[in-house]
């Protein structure tokens, strides 16, 4: 079995091997193994056999155990301890050293997410008043099918990178000065995968991506506003391992509405009437997002008046409250009169009493007062 093997063998150090050399040959079969890296059958129990045989080799005093009595000196601690662990428990026995391999301990399961798109949502006022479920239909970028992401054609099989021999990455140096610093990263031949391919995928030509159509049903709520966006988790773009996939970012287009303005949760409508109805009074049919209302216009009704229609307008997208629906009115005042009209029109202004305008003596005898004079002395 796995478990017995000569810990060692695992590593591939002689049994007078220093501790950096074991914990350099426990990093190189780290890397190699990884499942965040090698999804072969298999890696994965690599992986554990070799955490397991540093975890003992990397302690002087189960070493030394384990020099004189072998397996049977340990206690108990060998890989059978390590058979009924997942990946994330290894994660937290040896965070220190996975600190220094993959840059934070668990860091690099959290960076090595996928990656997010985006969409457009057309809607009009009244989906927006009510709510509404879309049904979508977008690419994004997938995982071939055929290779299912490895990009070698299936029944072949990768080499070995020789760049970096398989680990994925390779060290690098960069001098500033006297200063000379080394860090580690992908490897520029494979790009952190640790293989080649020799014969590439023939649906997606190697790179083991391809655009695949994807149909969702997306809710969008009542009172969305225009630029805002639903976020649907986990349907965007899958991670390089992919163990992760990034999110679907819905982004909310509401189409301009031919009667309305919105002004938050109000609906704003200009009302065209004539000044016959403004000044006699009149019924009207006035718009609303579900049909139209009759409202009426009461005799004497001056250009601007806004009026409201109570519980008309859109909810609030946080407490559900609907607004209102204002209606102004604006007074038309006709460019083309028929000479019976015109006539009518002398009539009436022949016949109006200055006196039951208030409004406009006051202004014509405030603007005579200012030009004259006579409000300076007023105001003396």
């Amino acid at each position: 079995m796995a478990a017995e093997r000569d810990y060692y063998e695992v590593l591939g150090v002689s049994r007078d091997a220093s501790p950096d050399e074991i914990k350099r040959s426990y990093r190189q079969c780290a890397l190699k193994y990884h499942p965040d890296r090698n999804r072969d059958a298999g890696a994965e129990d690599r992986f554990k056999e070799a955490s397991a045989a540093y975890e003992v080799l990397s302690d002087p005093e189960k070493r030394q155990r384990y020099d004189r009595f072998g397996h049977a000196g340990l206690n108990g601690v060998n890989m059978h301890d390590f058979s009924g662990m997942g990946v994330e428990d290894i994660f937290s026995v040896f965070g220190d050293l996975f600190g220094d391999i993959f840059g934070g301990g668990r860091g690099r399961a959290r960076a090595d997410r996928g990656v997010d798109i985006q969409t457009v949502i057309d809607l009009n006022l009244s989906e927006v008043a009510t709510g509404v479920e879309k049904t979508l239909r977008f690419k994004r970028s997938d995982f071939c099918e055929r290779c299912g992401g490895q990009g070698n054609e299936p029944g072949t099989q990768r080499r070995t990178c020789r760049t970096c021999g398989g680990y994925g990455q390779v060290e690098r140096q960069t001098s500033i000065g006297f200063i000379v610093t080394r860090s580690v990263a992908d490897c520029p031949n494979c790009h952190g995968r640790g293989t080649i391919v020799e014969q590439p995928c023939g649906n997606c030509g190697g790179s083991g991506r391809g655009q695949q159509e994807r149909v969702l049903n997306v809710k969008i709520p009542a009172g969305i506003y225009d630029g805002q966006s639903v976020r649907v988790r986990g349907e965007g773009e899958p991670s390089s391992t992919g163990t992760t996939r990034g999110d679907l970012r819905c982004v909310v287009r509401v189409r301009p509405h031919p009667f309305f303005e919105r002004d938050g949760g109000h609906l704003v409508c200009r009302l065209p009437i004539s000044f016959t109805q403004a000044a006699l009074g009149a019924q009207v049919d006035v718009p609303t997002l579900t049909g139209t209302a009759p409202q009426r216009i009461a005799p004497g009704t001056q250009h601007g008046t806004l009026l409201r229609l109570p519980g008309k307008g859109l909810p609030d997208l946080r407490t559900g409250r609907v607004g209102d629906e204002i209606v102004q009115v604006l007074v038309e005042i006709p460019k083309r009169l028929s000479r019976e009209q015109k006539e009518l029109l002398r009539q009436f202004a022949a016949s109006e009493d200055k006196r039951v305008l208030p409004e406009t003596r006051g202004f014509f005898e405030r603007v005579r007062e200012y030009f004259t004079g006579d409000a300076e002395q007023s105001e003396e």
